[in-house]
């Protein structure tokens, strides 16, 4: 009985490692915190990228996603109200993109919203011919623009958290 008590809490803490993240929490200084599931994020317009290499940090190529399906980050983040008094300090804030590993990266404001880099990111709900609820990935962010695309290849997105420079 003792086995098979072991083996039951194997599998099951197995499964549950093996659900991809489709759902992204989004916090911080925003009027009003909101959750976007994978059916939200698919009636945003879908962009696509034939393929593309993800480098390490050492310019190393390390994988090569194909067919990448996603939705632009920044038109995701207009529907999201800004805490901000003025348009004037959006310029002050920067959004912390988190897996559920807990890796992070960093966007800033203008890097989305003011430069051709933020018509490039994308949330990705499909790959390699599979969607984000057949991908153990779940759902990921690219930043095509980067030399280094890997540093912010972020796998299983699970939040997004808005900021503001102190």
């Amino acid at each position: 009985m003792k086995y098979l008590l072991i083996i039951l809490l194997l599998v099951t803490a197995t499964l549950h490692a093996q659900q991809p993240s489709l759902a992204i929490s989004v916090e911080g200084r925003i009027k009003n915190p909101k959750t976007l599931s994978l059916e939200i994020l698919k009636k945003f317009t879908l962009h696509t990228i034939d393929s593309l290499q993800i480098y390490n940090h050492q310019m190393i190529p390390k994988s090569m996603p194909r067919n990448i399906k996603g939705v632009l980050l920044k038109e995701v983040l207009k529907e999201i109200e800004f805490d901000a008094e003025t348009p004037t300090v959006l310029s002050q804030y920067y959004i912390v993109c988190t897996a559920t590993d807990n890796y992070k990266v960093v966007f800033s404001w203008n890097e989305l919203f003011n430069s051709p880099a933020g018509d490039k990111i994308l949330l990705v709900i499909g790959k390699n011919g599979m969607s984000a609820e057949q991908d153990k990935d779940g759902i990921m962010l690219v930043s095509p623009s980067d030399s280094a695309t890997g540093r912010r290849y972020v796998k299983e997105l699970s939040k997004i958290i808005i900021q503001r420079v102190n």
